[in-house]
């Protein structure tokens, strides 16, 4: 599989990534950082978007039902060099389904998402999973 993107910025703006029909603007000034996601959110947001759709890909899989999700992506990052070297994840997920397997979801997110991958080959990953009930669901959109 091969992926490709564009994007593009404006002097002492923003800058926006062209993704398939998708916009998705982000800060390259500390102005605009400020309203807008700069390029290491974004990075942990692929991280995130990783292992969402790693979730949905082995619902099917494993067959279990779940009504969604919520994940939160910490980091933490080093001056010298500039680079991630711990990312923890927190995930939630909404299932009154008794066929969820947790430890073997987490190995499927793990063996198989291709940025979780990428990821774990340059920092260290931890994190949590819980299982609460769908009606607990305050998933916000």
């Amino acid at each position: 599989m091969e992926y490709e993107i564009k994007a593009n910025s404006t002097t002492n703006n923003g800058a926006a990534l062209a993704i398939k029909q998708n916009d998705i603007g982000f800060g390259i000034t500390s102005e605009s950082e400020v309203v807008s996601p700069n390029p290491a959110e974004l990075f942990l947001g692929s991280f995130a978007a990783c292992i969402l759709k790693n979730i949905e890909r082995f619902s099917n899989l494993m067959k279990f039902t779940y009504s969604g999700t919520d994940i939160i992506v910490k980091a933490k990052r080093t001056n010298a060099p500039p680079r991630m070297t711990d990312i923890v994840y927190d995930l939630t997920i909404y299932s009154d389904d008794s066929r969820l397997n947790v430890n073997l979801l987490k190995k499927n997110i793990e063996k198989f998402g291709t940025i979780y991958n990428t990821v774990k080959l340059s920092c260290s990953i931890a994190s949590t999973i819980r299982v609460l009930e769908s009606n607990a669901n305050t998933i916000k959109t």
